[in-house]
């Protein structure tokens, strides 16, 4: 399937990611932790390169997308046998235009199924970086406490030459950081400071797409950015098939309460008079998660701005570079 799509245009403008190795950052390089601390804090977003074998990779990947193609390519019907969010979670099956998409009310173009890390690992029952003292943020994201990281498989079906609209609408990324694997282009961010260049991210072979999430936004108050970003159809010739992504969602736990961080000179103070809103990451999660489906929270309830994230944050000019 790989061999037979579209190679990314060479006329469209990409954003300008660095590219870091994972062999560098787990062999503690000091000059790829600095690049990478540098991506972390100015724009929010990366490649990382799973240095190994190519081939190995690349078959590897290949199968994810083959598991995901024959899981969408189910009836609709049996698809929404697991759709769980009566159940106030967002895992589970969302079909195409179960959520809003911007504030006009458009809905969304892509269906998703989400798979909870809990249920992989049994940690409960299944469903039909900055100075900080050591281990700060790995104690709260544990792998045997509950919490919102899933893997999400996605499909965007081709749209209508005459009728294309935004996929996935602007948006931060509601956990810790995010892991996407995609082969067509579809993915655009905005630049800090911009309003209006949305700029494409190309995606590359052997590299996976990381971008840091609104959780390590609120810990470090705001070093760290969370960058808006949106999906639209694919540029050129890659527009006419069916784009489809794997992602993981790395959130922390449950119960975790998504606040300034103490203990280290690296994070600013909150400003003088300023009071933090706390919210639990499940509290953060499934606001933001559950917001923008009116089926869901229904629709006297239905409240656009109660979806939105950490966007004025990443709408600031980026101040490390």
């Amino acid at each position: 399937m790989a061999d037979t799509l579209p190679e990314f245009p060479t006329d469209v403008a990409t954003a300008p990611l660095l590219r870091l190795s994972l062999l560098k950052l787990v062999k503690h390089d000091a000059a790829e932790i600095g690049r990478f601390i540098n991506a972390c804090c100015d724009l929010g977003f990366f490649y990382l390169h799973l240095d190994g074998p190519g081939d190995a990779i690349q078959e590897q990947s290949q199968q994810m997308f083959n598991i995901a193609e024959g899981l969408f390519d189910l009836p609709l019907g049996e698809k929404k046998k697991y759709d769980f969010s009566a159940h106030k979670t967002y895992f589970g099956y969302k079909h195409l235009g179960g959520s809003v998409a911007d504030r006009t009310g458009r809905l969304d173009r892509n269906e998703f199924y989400n798979i909870s890390r809990d249920d992989i690992f049994g940690t409960t029952k299944p469903w039909p970086a900055p100075q900080l003292p050591k281990d700060t943020l790995s104690s709260m994201h544990r792998v045997n406490v509950p919490s919102g990281d899933h893997v999400r498989m996605i499909k965007a079906p081709p749209q209508p030459v005459d009728d294309k609209q935004i996929a996935l609408g602007e948006h931060t990324d509601f956990g810790s950081i995010t892991i996407l694997f995609n082969r067509l282009g579809g993915l655009q961010i905005l630049p800090p400071g911009d309003d209006a260049t949305w700029t494409y991210v190309k995606p590359l072979p052997n590299h996976a797409i990381i971008n840091i999430g609104d959780a390590l936004v609120k810990f470090t108050n705001g070093v760290l950015r969370s960058n808006i970003h949106r999906v639209v159809s694919p540029p050129g010739a890659q527009e006419q098939h069916p784009r489809y992504s794997v992602v993981y969602f790395s959130r922390p736990e449950d119960d975790v309460p998504l606040r300034r961080l103490q203990g280290s000179a690296v994070i600013p103070p909150l400003q003088d008079g300023a009071e933090e809103e706390v919210a639990t990451s499940k509290e953060w999660i499934i606001r933001r998660a559950l917001g923008s489906r009116p089926q869901v929270v229904g629709d006297d309830a239905y409240d656009w701005s109660k979806s939105s994230g950490t966007e004025d944050i990443s709408r600031r000019t980026a101040t490390v570079s």
